[in-house]
């Protein structure tokens, strides 16, 4: 193995001429093993001129000589047998790390917090958990729905699937996706009884699903404003699951994300969504779990399935 530049300063009061480079050790050990700068060369799959100069590069560092220079051969000096089970020991560590680090790389298992908008998680990463659990089936994922915004940087998520403007606070790092459109959508019974309305003055004729709770109904509510539609709701859901519940039933229409509605057979766009929210959407985390290996191979999977949702729809409208 390679010990990749990692630099120590060794005590002033012992002579020096200079730092400790770690990577020395194994052309110390390799030319002990080996008998010869030759062999130790052949062993690491270097020239043998590369393994004299790191060998003279050591002793440098260190101030005394290592080996004797025979015509046989090299020979360690008295000092450098003294030394030798020492830098055994630091490569023995070194490795022992590589291994402990390359276990937790293979460890994809424990639990990976989500936390999104309900109506993410019913309509878009419901159908991409099994295939996430068929692959890791030792990851426990937890689907946080909850109203309220979690906060990455405390723990109390490790994922976020959210939908923001501008930059992400200090910590968070992640993936955009797509843009965040949200239209207005009706069912296909609906359409079939009622017609497709297709501008604001047709709307004013039919009857609205509210609700959704939290932020998705402060900015439903402002949506409806703008369009004069407000008194329009007819129904008023607690959650987004009553909220698409109440569309698909055929009770009326709704504003939903386009990144789940253009997906659902059952539901037709009304009008385009608007062009001024400014808003992506994105898969967030901490820098400080961000390399934990159930939350990359999260992250990864998830990245991959959604970005492809994503790409399948832009397909669809194109050729449509």
């Amino acid at each position: 193995m390679v010990l990749r530049n990692r630099r120590m300063t060794l005590c002033p009061l012992m002579p020096t001429g200079g730092t400790l480079d770690w990577n020395d050790l194994r052309y110390f050990l390799a030319v002990a093993r080996e008998g010869s700068t030759l062999a130790a060369g052949r062993a690491l799959r270097v020239s043998q001129t590369t393994v004299a100069r790191r060998i003279a590069a050591l002793e440098g560092s260190i101030g005394f000589p290592l080996f004797d220079k025979r015509q046989a051969g090299y020979k360690l000096t008295p000092i450098a047998e003294d030394l030798l089970p020492l830098a055994a020991r630091v490569e023995a560590e070194a490795l022992q790390f590589v291994d402990a680090a390359g276990a937790r790389t293979r460890q994809l298992e424990g639990t990976v917090r989500i936390t999104t908008e309900e109506v993410y998680a019913i309509a878009l990463l419901a159908p991409m958990l099994r295939e996430l659990h068929d692959r890791y089936p030792d990851i426990l994922i937890e689907v946080d729905a909850s109203q309220h915004l979690r906060d990455l940087g405390s723990g109390e998520a490790d994922i976020a699937l959210r939908s923001t403007i501008g930059d992400q606070p200090s910590g968070i790092v992640g993936r955009s996706l797509c843009i965040d459109d949200w239209a207005l959508y009706c069912s296909r019974d609906y359409a079939a009884r009622n017609g497709v309305p297709r501008s604001v003055r047709e709307l004013k004729k039919h009857p609205f699903v509210g609700g959704g709770g939290g932020n998705l109904w402060r900015h439903y509510e402002a949506f409806l404003k703008s369009l004069g539609l407000q008194d329009r709701v007819a129904v008023h859901h607690a959650t987004s699951a009553g909220l698409l519940s109440g569309v698909r039933s055929g009770f009326g229409i709704a504003v939903l994300p386009c990144i789940a509605a253009d997906a659902d057979p059952e539901l037709i766009r009304c009008l385009p969504p608007r062009q001024d929210h400014g808003r992506t959407l994105w898969l967030l985390t901490h820098e400080r779990v961000r390399y934990m290996p159930a939350v990359r191979a999260v992250i990864d999977f998830l990245y991959d399935r959604i970005s492809r949702h994503v790409r399948q729809l832009e397909a669809k409208e194109a050729a449509a």
